[in-house]
Protein backbone atom coordinates (compact mmCIF):
# COMPACT_ATOMS: atom_id res chain seq x y z
CA UNK A 1 0.00 0.00 0.00
CA UNK A 2 3.11 2.06 0.81
CA UNK A 3 4.19 1.87 -2.72
CA UNK A 4 0.75 2.84 -4.06
CA UNK A 5 0.67 5.88 -2.04
CA UNK A 6 4.13 6.71 -3.32
CA UNK A 7 3.14 6.74 -7.18
CA UNK A 8 0.09 8.71 -6.01
CA UNK A 9 2.26 11.43 -4.64
CA UNK A 10 4.43 11.22 -7.53
CA UNK A 11 1.94 12.12 -10.03
CA UNK A 12 0.95 14.94 -8.21
CA UNK A 13 4.15 16.10 -8.20
CA UNK A 14 4.87 15.61 -11.63
CA UNK A 15 1.91 16.68 -12.63
CA UNK A 16 2.52 19.73 -11.04
CA UNK A 17 5.95 19.86 -12.86
CA UNK A 18 4.32 20.07 -16.37
CA UNK A 19 4.22 23.92 -16.38
CA UNK A 20 5.27 23.66 -20.58
CA UNK A 21 1.81 24.93 -21.56
CA UNK A 22 1.22 27.01 -24.93
CA UNK A 23 1.93 30.76 -24.56
CA UNK A 24 -1.01 33.21 -25.40
CA UNK A 25 -0.22 35.33 -27.91
CA UNK A 26 -1.74 38.32 -28.78
CA UNK A 27 -3.56 39.18 -32.37
CA UNK A 28 -1.34 40.37 -34.64
CA UNK A 29 -1.57 44.42 -35.27
CA UNK A 30 -3.50 45.95 -38.16
CA UNK A 31 -3.25 49.58 -39.50
CA UNK A 32 -6.78 50.94 -39.01
CA UNK A 33 -8.60 53.61 -38.60
CA UNK A 34 -10.10 55.19 -35.76
CA UNK A 35 -13.30 55.20 -37.12
CA UNK A 36 -16.04 57.05 -39.27
CA UNK A 37 -17.62 60.36 -39.51
CA UNK A 38 -21.23 60.16 -40.79
CA UNK A 39 -22.75 63.72 -42.17
CA UNK A 40 -24.87 65.14 -39.60
CA UNK A 41 -24.91 62.72 -37.09
CA UNK A 42 -24.41 63.12 -33.26
CA UNK A 43 -22.72 61.19 -30.88
CA UNK A 44 -24.72 58.27 -28.83
CA UNK A 45 -25.06 54.95 -27.51
CA UNK A 46 -23.51 52.32 -29.36
CA UNK A 47 -24.51 51.20 -32.41
CA UNK A 48 -26.19 48.77 -33.63
CA UNK A 49 -27.67 46.90 -30.78
CA UNK A 50 -28.28 43.30 -30.41
CA UNK A 51 -32.04 43.20 -32.38
CA UNK A 52 -31.32 45.95 -35.07
CA UNK A 53 -33.61 44.20 -37.04
CA UNK A 54 -36.23 45.93 -34.85
CA UNK A 55 -35.50 49.59 -35.34
CA UNK A 56 -37.47 48.58 -39.06
CA UNK A 57 -40.83 48.94 -37.01
CA UNK A 58 -42.18 46.20 -38.81
CA UNK A 59 -43.53 43.60 -36.12
CA UNK A 60 -44.22 41.35 -39.19
CA UNK A 61 -40.36 41.21 -39.21
CA UNK A 62 -39.61 40.90 -36.06
CA UNK A 63 -41.71 37.86 -35.58
CA UNK A 64 -39.98 36.60 -38.63
CA UNK A 65 -36.50 36.46 -37.32
CA UNK A 66 -37.37 35.03 -34.58
CA UNK A 67 -39.09 32.10 -36.19
CA UNK A 68 -35.24 32.14 -38.42
CA UNK A 69 -33.25 31.86 -35.56
CA UNK A 70 -34.89 29.72 -33.99
CA UNK A 71 -36.01 27.09 -36.91
CA UNK A 72 -33.41 27.84 -39.70
CA UNK A 73 -31.55 24.79 -40.71
CA UNK A 74 -28.53 26.00 -41.36
CA UNK A 75 -28.21 27.35 -37.65
CA UNK A 76 -29.01 24.12 -36.61
CA UNK A 77 -26.11 22.95 -38.16
CA UNK A 78 -24.07 25.45 -36.85
CA UNK A 79 -25.37 25.00 -33.17
CA UNK A 80 -24.60 21.02 -33.82
CA UNK A 81 -21.02 21.74 -34.94
CA UNK A 82 -20.98 23.15 -31.60
CA UNK A 83 -22.58 20.50 -29.50
CA UNK A 84 -19.37 18.21 -31.44
CA UNK A 85 -16.91 21.08 -30.31
CA UNK A 86 -18.04 20.82 -27.02
CA UNK A 87 -17.37 17.39 -26.83
CA UNK A 88 -14.25 17.36 -28.66
CA UNK A 89 -13.21 19.74 -25.49
CA UNK A 90 -14.58 17.37 -22.89
CA UNK A 91 -12.42 14.61 -24.59
CA UNK A 92 -8.89 16.26 -24.65
CA UNK A 93 -9.51 17.27 -21.54
CA UNK A 94 -9.39 13.81 -19.94
CA UNK A 95 -5.98 13.48 -21.15
CA UNK A 96 -5.12 16.00 -18.03
CA UNK A 97 -6.24 12.98 -16.16
CA UNK A 98 -5.20 9.65 -14.95
CA UNK A 99 -6.57 6.64 -16.00
CA UNK A 100 -7.87 3.68 -13.88
CA UNK A 101 -9.07 -0.15 -15.47
CA UNK A 102 -10.66 -2.72 -13.85
CA UNK A 103 -8.74 -6.08 -14.51
CA UNK A 104 -9.66 -9.67 -13.62
CA UNK A 105 -8.29 -13.28 -14.74
CA UNK A 106 -9.24 -16.59 -13.58
CA UNK A 107 -8.08 -20.05 -14.88
CA UNK A 108 -8.05 -23.82 -13.78
CA UNK A 109 -5.14 -25.80 -14.40
CA UNK A 110 -5.85 -29.77 -13.75
CA UNK A 111 -2.93 -32.61 -13.35
CA UNK A 112 -2.93 -34.71 -16.31
CA UNK A 113 -2.25 -37.95 -14.05
CA UNK A 114 -2.57 -37.96 -10.08
CA UNK A 115 -3.04 -35.43 -7.95
CA UNK A 116 -5.79 -32.60 -7.84
CA UNK A 117 -6.52 -29.43 -10.01
CA UNK A 118 -6.25 -25.94 -8.30
CA UNK A 119 -8.08 -22.27 -9.56
CA UNK A 120 -6.21 -19.19 -10.02
CA UNK A 121 -7.88 -15.89 -9.88
CA UNK A 122 -6.41 -12.48 -10.53
CA UNK A 123 -8.11 -9.30 -10.44
CA UNK A 124 -7.19 -5.40 -9.58
CA UNK A 125 -6.96 -1.79 -10.82
CA UNK A 126 -4.71 -0.16 -13.07
CA UNK A 127 -3.77 3.25 -12.80
CA UNK A 128 -1.87 4.59 -15.31
CA UNK A 129 -1.20 8.31 -16.13
CA UNK A 130 1.06 10.20 -18.38
CA UNK A 131 2.70 12.97 -16.83
CA UNK A 132 2.65 16.35 -19.02
CA UNK A 133 5.75 17.05 -18.30
CA UNK A 134 6.54 19.22 -21.40
CA UNK A 135 3.14 20.77 -21.91
CA UNK A 136 1.99 18.68 -24.49
CA UNK A 137 -1.59 17.53 -23.12
CA UNK A 138 -2.38 21.03 -21.47
CA UNK A 139 -1.22 22.21 -25.42
CA UNK A 140 -3.85 19.50 -26.79
CA UNK A 141 -6.83 20.75 -24.65
CA UNK A 142 -5.70 24.36 -25.05
CA UNK A 143 -6.01 23.80 -28.68
CA UNK A 144 -9.45 22.11 -28.53
CA UNK A 145 -10.73 24.85 -26.28
CA UNK A 146 -9.75 27.53 -29.18
CA UNK A 147 -11.31 25.27 -31.80
CA UNK A 148 -14.76 25.44 -29.98
CA UNK A 149 -14.58 28.84 -29.49
CA UNK A 150 -13.97 29.16 -33.31
CA UNK A 151 -16.93 27.28 -33.40
CA UNK A 152 -19.05 29.52 -31.46
CA UNK A 153 -17.77 32.14 -33.60
CA UNK A 154 -18.90 30.51 -36.39
CA UNK A 155 -22.64 29.81 -35.26
CA UNK A 156 -22.89 33.29 -34.56
CA UNK A 157 -21.76 34.42 -38.54
CA UNK A 158 -24.47 31.76 -39.32
CA UNK A 159 -26.75 33.37 -37.36
CA UNK A 160 -25.86 36.78 -38.44
CA UNK A 161 -26.06 35.78 -42.19
CA UNK A 162 -29.52 34.20 -41.70
CA UNK A 163 -30.96 37.34 -39.72
CA UNK A 164 -29.17 39.36 -42.43
CA UNK A 165 -30.83 37.19 -45.34
CA UNK A 166 -34.21 37.14 -43.38
CA UNK A 167 -34.27 41.00 -43.18
CA UNK A 168 -33.56 41.44 -47.20
CA UNK A 169 -35.55 39.07 -48.45
CA UNK A 170 -38.57 40.12 -46.53
CA UNK A 171 -38.11 43.81 -47.84
CA UNK A 172 -37.45 42.54 -51.21
CA UNK A 173 -40.77 40.69 -50.84
CA UNK A 174 -42.23 43.86 -49.65
CA UNK A 175 -40.56 45.97 -52.83
CA UNK A 176 -42.26 43.51 -55.22
CA UNK A 177 -45.92 44.24 -53.54
CA UNK A 178 -44.83 47.76 -54.07
CA UNK A 179 -43.53 47.15 -57.81
CA UNK A 180 -46.52 45.10 -58.70
CA UNK A 181 -48.93 48.18 -57.58
CA UNK A 182 -47.23 50.80 -59.48
CA UNK A 183 -47.77 48.21 -62.77
CA UNK A 184 -51.13 48.03 -61.96
CA UNK A 185 -51.08 51.95 -61.74
CA UNK A 186 -49.01 52.05 -65.30
CA UNK A 187 -52.19 49.80 -66.63
CA UNK A 188 -54.99 51.82 -65.03
CA UNK A 189 -53.00 54.87 -66.41
CA UNK A 190 -52.29 53.47 -69.91
CA UNK A 191 -56.16 52.27 -70.02
CA UNK A 192 -57.60 55.55 -68.92
CA UNK A 193 -55.14 57.16 -71.91
CA UNK A 194 -56.35 53.95 -74.37
CA UNK A 195 -60.03 55.27 -73.76
CA UNK A 196 -59.04 59.18 -74.59
CA UNK A 197 -57.64 57.98 -77.93
CA UNK A 198 -60.67 56.23 -78.58
CA UNK A 199 -62.45 58.89 -78.01
CA UNK A 200 -60.66 61.08 -80.46
CA UNK A 201 -60.51 58.12 -83.04
CA UNK A 202 -63.91 58.31 -82.96
CA UNK A 203 -64.16 62.01 -82.94
CA UNK A 204 -61.76 62.06 -86.19
CA UNK A 205 -59.10 63.76 -84.21
CA UNK A 206 -57.04 60.80 -83.52
CA UNK A 207 -55.57 58.76 -86.37
CA UNK A 208 -55.66 54.26 -86.10
CA UNK A 209 -51.94 54.42 -85.87
CA UNK A 210 -52.57 56.40 -82.53
CA UNK A 211 -54.80 53.82 -81.36
CA UNK A 212 -52.29 50.91 -81.67
CA UNK A 213 -49.49 52.41 -80.53
CA UNK A 214 -51.94 52.87 -76.98
CA UNK A 215 -53.03 49.34 -77.23
CA UNK A 216 -49.64 47.89 -77.79
CA UNK A 217 -48.35 50.17 -74.73
CA UNK A 218 -51.45 48.92 -72.52
CA UNK A 219 -50.32 45.52 -73.25
CA UNK A 220 -46.81 46.02 -72.90
CA UNK A 221 -47.59 47.23 -69.41
CA UNK A 222 -49.67 44.37 -68.93
CA UNK A 223 -47.37 41.81 -69.82
CA UNK A 224 -44.71 43.33 -66.90
CA UNK A 225 -47.19 41.85 -64.24
CA UNK A 226 -46.69 38.25 -64.42
CA UNK A 227 -43.30 38.48 -64.10
CA UNK A 228 -43.22 40.31 -61.34
CA UNK A 229 -45.72 38.27 -59.76
CA UNK A 230 -43.13 34.99 -59.98
CA UNK A 231 -40.45 37.55 -58.84
CA UNK A 232 -42.27 37.93 -55.88
CA UNK A 233 -43.57 34.15 -55.45
CA UNK A 234 -39.33 33.25 -55.66
CA UNK A 235 -38.64 36.20 -52.89
CA UNK A 236 -41.29 34.33 -50.83
CA UNK A 237 -40.36 31.44 -51.15
CA UNK A 238 -36.40 31.98 -50.52
CA UNK A 239 -37.54 33.69 -47.14
CA UNK A 240 -39.43 30.72 -46.21
CA UNK A 241 -36.57 28.72 -46.91
CA UNK A 242 -34.44 31.00 -44.20
CA UNK A 243 -37.27 30.56 -41.91
CA UNK A 244 -37.44 26.65 -42.54
CA UNK A 245 -40.62 26.51 -43.50
CA UNK A 246 -42.28 24.88 -47.11
CA UNK A 247 -42.85 27.69 -49.06
CA UNK A 248 -46.12 25.52 -50.63
CA UNK A 249 -47.69 26.61 -47.02
CA UNK A 250 -45.87 30.06 -46.35
CA UNK A 251 -47.05 33.41 -47.25
CA UNK A 252 -47.15 37.05 -45.49
CA UNK A 253 -49.48 39.77 -45.75
CA UNK A 254 -49.69 41.71 -49.04
CA UNK A 255 -48.26 44.81 -47.79
CA UNK A 256 -45.38 47.09 -49.03
CA UNK A 257 -42.15 49.60 -48.08
CA UNK A 258 -44.31 52.27 -46.85
CA UNK A 259 -44.59 49.96 -43.59
CA UNK A 260 -40.76 50.09 -42.97
CA UNK A 261 -38.78 52.45 -40.81
CA UNK A 262 -35.64 53.63 -42.32
CA UNK A 263 -33.26 53.77 -39.28
CA UNK A 264 -30.77 56.29 -38.61
CA UNK A 265 -27.57 55.79 -39.15
CA UNK A 266 -25.54 56.58 -35.80
CA UNK A 267 -22.41 58.41 -35.52
CA UNK A 268 -18.98 57.92 -35.60
CA UNK A 269 -19.25 54.22 -35.94
CA UNK A 270 -15.96 53.32 -33.63
CA UNK A 271 -13.83 51.07 -34.80
CA UNK A 272 -13.84 49.22 -31.67
CA UNK A 273 -17.34 47.37 -32.98
CA UNK A 274 -15.31 45.74 -34.80
CA UNK A 275 -14.84 43.25 -32.49
CA UNK A 276 -17.69 42.85 -32.39
CA UNK A 277 -17.50 40.80 -35.46
CA UNK A 278 -17.93 37.13 -34.86
CA UNK A 279 -15.84 36.09 -38.06
CA UNK A 280 -12.88 38.56 -36.83
CA UNK A 281 -13.46 36.47 -33.46
CA UNK A 282 -13.46 33.01 -35.23
CA UNK A 283 -10.74 34.01 -37.09
CA UNK A 284 -8.58 35.04 -34.00
CA UNK A 285 -9.43 31.75 -32.08
CA UNK A 286 -8.53 29.86 -35.18
CA UNK A 287 -4.70 31.70 -34.32
CA UNK A 288 -5.33 30.60 -30.87
CA UNK A 289 -5.72 26.99 -31.68
CA UNK A 290 -2.79 26.92 -33.86
CA UNK A 291 -0.53 28.27 -31.59
CA UNK A 292 -1.54 25.61 -29.28
CA UNK A 293 -0.91 23.23 -32.18
CA UNK A 294 2.79 24.62 -32.52
CA UNK A 295 3.22 23.86 -28.94
CA UNK A 296 1.93 20.14 -29.27
CA UNK A 297 4.14 19.45 -32.19
CA UNK A 298 7.19 21.02 -30.13
CA UNK A 299 6.21 18.58 -26.96
CA UNK A 300 5.91 15.28 -29.37
CA UNK A 301 10.07 16.37 -29.97
CA UNK A 302 10.69 14.83 -26.22
CA UNK A 303 10.46 11.88 -24.46
CA UNK A 304 7.40 11.16 -22.75
CA UNK A 305 6.68 9.12 -18.92
CA UNK A 306 4.54 7.13 -18.47
CA UNK A 307 3.89 6.31 -14.68
CA UNK A 308 1.59 2.86 -13.84
CA UNK A 309 0.34 1.53 -10.75
CA UNK A 310 -1.74 -1.62 -9.60
CA UNK A 311 -3.79 -2.75 -6.63
CA UNK A 312 -5.42 -6.13 -6.90
CA UNK A 313 -5.38 -9.78 -5.28
CA UNK A 314 -3.89 -12.78 -6.76
CA UNK A 315 -4.89 -16.38 -5.07
CA UNK A 316 -4.70 -20.03 -5.79
CA UNK A 317 -8.64 -20.62 -3.51
CA UNK A 318 -11.23 -18.58 -4.65
CA UNK A 319 -12.60 -18.54 -1.05
CA UNK A 320 -9.44 -16.61 0.03
CA UNK A 321 -8.88 -14.05 -2.69
CA UNK A 322 -9.84 -11.12 -0.80
CA UNK A 323 -7.67 -11.75 2.10
CA UNK A 324 -5.28 -10.10 3.36
CA UNK A 325 -2.23 -11.49 2.62
CA UNK A 326 -3.21 -12.16 -1.35
CA UNK A 327 -3.16 -8.15 -1.98
CA UNK A 328 -0.66 -7.24 -4.01
CA UNK A 329 0.57 -3.54 -5.39
CA UNK A 330 2.78 -2.12 -7.86
CA UNK A 331 3.90 1.02 -9.29
CA UNK A 332 5.89 1.72 -12.35
CA UNK A 333 7.58 4.04 -14.65
CA UNK A 334 8.39 4.15 -18.51
CA UNK A 335 10.13 7.02 -20.83
CA UNK A 336 9.68 6.38 -24.34
CA UNK A 337 12.03 8.88 -25.85
CA UNK A 338 12.03 9.11 -30.28
CA UNK A 339 15.10 8.14 -31.77
CA UNK A 340 14.60 7.58 -35.72
CA UNK A 341 11.47 8.94 -36.96
CA UNK A 342 12.50 10.00 -40.39
CA UNK A 343 11.96 13.21 -39.56
CA UNK A 344 8.24 12.84 -39.09
CA UNK A 345 7.60 14.70 -35.99
CA UNK A 346 10.12 17.29 -36.97
CA UNK A 347 8.08 17.86 -39.86
CA UNK A 348 5.02 18.12 -38.25
CA UNK A 349 6.34 21.05 -35.99
CA UNK A 350 7.28 22.48 -39.12
CA UNK A 351 3.84 22.21 -40.90
CA UNK A 352 2.29 23.53 -37.72
CA UNK A 353 4.68 26.44 -37.43
CA UNK A 354 3.03 27.79 -41.00
CA UNK A 355 -0.03 26.59 -40.47
CA UNK A 356 -0.17 29.38 -37.44
CA UNK A 357 1.87 31.83 -40.17
CA UNK A 358 -0.80 31.70 -42.50
CA UNK A 359 -3.97 32.11 -40.21
CA UNK A 360 -1.83 35.26 -39.46
CA UNK A 361 -2.48 36.61 -42.91
CA UNK A 362 -5.94 35.10 -42.64
CA UNK A 363 -6.77 37.25 -39.45
CA UNK A 364 -5.01 39.89 -40.84
CA UNK A 365 -7.13 39.77 -44.03
CA UNK A 366 -10.52 38.92 -42.00
CA UNK A 367 -9.30 42.67 -40.81
CA UNK A 368 -9.12 44.48 -43.69
CA UNK A 369 -12.02 42.96 -45.34
CA UNK A 370 -14.20 43.61 -42.27
CA UNK A 371 -13.37 47.53 -42.40
CA UNK A 372 -13.85 47.69 -46.48
CA UNK A 373 -17.16 45.94 -46.12
CA UNK A 374 -18.13 48.59 -43.41
CA UNK A 375 -16.63 51.61 -45.81
CA UNK A 376 -18.58 49.86 -49.00
CA UNK A 377 -21.71 50.05 -47.02
CA UNK A 378 -21.23 53.34 -45.65
CA UNK A 379 -20.32 54.86 -49.31
CA UNK A 380 -23.22 53.00 -50.54
CA UNK A 381 -25.60 54.86 -48.05
CA UNK A 382 -24.69 58.06 -49.04
CA UNK A 383 -24.64 57.90 -52.41
CA UNK A 384 -28.84 56.29 -52.58
CA UNK A 385 -29.64 59.28 -50.55
CA UNK A 386 -28.19 61.50 -52.86
CA UNK A 387 -29.80 59.52 -55.95
CA UNK A 388 -33.02 59.39 -53.80
CA UNK A 389 -33.16 62.83 -53.44
CA UNK A 390 -32.31 63.75 -57.50
CA UNK A 391 -34.83 61.03 -58.53
CA UNK A 392 -37.32 62.51 -56.23
CA UNK A 393 -36.99 65.84 -58.05
CA UNK A 394 -37.30 63.91 -61.26
CA UNK A 395 -40.55 61.71 -60.51
CA UNK A 396 -42.03 65.09 -59.69
CA UNK A 397 -41.13 66.67 -62.88
CA UNK A 398 -42.30 63.39 -64.87
CA UNK A 399 -45.07 63.37 -63.47
CA UNK A 400 -46.25 66.78 -64.31
CA UNK A 401 -45.29 66.53 -67.66
CA UNK A 402 -47.53 63.30 -67.87
CA UNK A 403 -50.27 65.17 -66.19
CA UNK A 404 -50.05 68.29 -68.74
CA UNK A 405 -49.30 66.03 -72.21
CA UNK A 406 -52.93 64.86 -71.23
CA UNK A 407 -54.46 67.79 -71.10
CA UNK A 408 -52.77 69.35 -73.94
CA UNK A 409 -53.60 66.52 -76.14
CA UNK A 410 -56.87 66.71 -75.00
CA UNK A 411 -56.90 70.07 -76.25
CA UNK A 412 -55.33 69.23 -79.10
CA UNK A 413 -52.66 71.36 -78.93
CA UNK A 414 -50.34 68.06 -78.42
CA UNK A 415 -49.54 64.82 -80.66
CA UNK A 416 -49.67 61.96 -79.20
CA UNK A 417 -46.24 60.75 -79.37
CA UNK A 418 -45.64 63.41 -76.55
CA UNK A 419 -48.20 61.90 -74.40
CA UNK A 420 -46.01 58.27 -74.57
CA UNK A 421 -43.44 59.30 -74.32
CA UNK A 422 -44.03 61.56 -70.99
CA UNK A 423 -46.13 57.78 -70.21
CA UNK A 424 -43.04 55.95 -70.12
CA UNK A 425 -40.75 58.63 -68.32
CA UNK A 426 -43.21 58.35 -65.57
CA UNK A 427 -43.24 54.85 -65.31
CA UNK A 428 -40.01 54.38 -65.48
CA UNK A 429 -39.27 56.90 -62.86
CA UNK A 430 -41.56 55.01 -60.34
CA UNK A 431 -39.94 51.64 -61.28
CA UNK A 432 -36.66 53.45 -60.23
CA UNK A 433 -37.71 55.27 -57.01
CA UNK A 434 -39.48 51.66 -56.08
CA UNK A 435 -36.08 50.10 -56.41
CA UNK A 436 -33.69 52.65 -54.82
CA UNK A 437 -36.01 52.30 -52.03
CA UNK A 438 -35.21 49.20 -51.87
CA UNK A 439 -31.41 49.08 -52.14
CA UNK A 440 -30.95 51.81 -49.62
CA UNK A 441 -32.78 49.66 -47.06
CA UNK A 442 -30.83 46.79 -48.18
CA UNK A 443 -27.40 49.11 -47.67
CA UNK A 444 -28.60 49.89 -44.29
CA UNK A 445 -28.99 45.85 -43.49
CA UNK A 446 -25.68 45.84 -45.30
CA UNK A 447 -23.77 47.71 -42.68
CA UNK A 448 -25.90 46.17 -39.78
CA UNK A 449 -24.20 43.02 -40.75
CA UNK A 450 -20.70 44.39 -41.66
CA UNK A 451 -20.47 46.10 -37.69
CA UNK A 452 -21.24 42.64 -36.27
CA UNK A 453 -25.38 42.87 -35.92
CA UNK A 454 -25.08 44.34 -32.50
CA UNK A 455 -23.23 40.60 -31.57
CA UNK A 456 -21.43 40.50 -28.08
CA UNK A 457 -19.14 37.61 -26.98
CA UNK A 458 -20.69 38.27 -23.32
CA UNK A 459 -22.88 35.41 -22.94
CA UNK A 460 -25.14 37.66 -20.47
CA UNK A 461 -25.81 40.12 -23.33
CA UNK A 462 -28.66 38.70 -24.97
CA UNK A 463 -27.45 36.92 -27.65
CA UNK A 464 -29.80 34.99 -30.46
CA UNK A 465 -30.88 32.07 -28.59
CA UNK A 466 -29.46 28.55 -30.98
CA UNK A 467 -31.52 26.87 -33.46
CA UNK A 468 -33.21 23.80 -32.70
CA UNK A 469 -32.00 20.54 -33.98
Amino acid sequence: MKRTLLFGCACAVLAGCASHAPIAEAPPQVDLPGGWTVAGASTGEAWPDQHWWQRFGSPELSRLVDEGQSSNLELAGAFARVRQAEAGARIAGVSLLPTANFYSDAGRTAPLKNGSGSTNVDSGVQVSYEVDFWGKNKASVASAQASLAANRFDRQTVALTVTSGIVSTYLQVLSLHDRLAVAREHVANAEHVLALVEAQKQAGAASTLDLARQRSAVAQQKADIPDLMQQAREAQSALAILLGQSPQTFSIGDKGLDTITLPDVSPGLPSELLARRPDIGRAEANLAAANADVAVARANLFPSINLTGALGTQSSALVSLLNAPNMLANVGASLMAPIFDGGRLKQEREQAIARKQELVQVYRATVMSAFAEVDTALGQIRSLDDQQRLKTAELEQARQAYDLSEIRYKLGAEDFTTVLDTQRALSDVQNDMGLLKLRRLQATVSLYKALGGGWSSDPGQGNPAPAKA
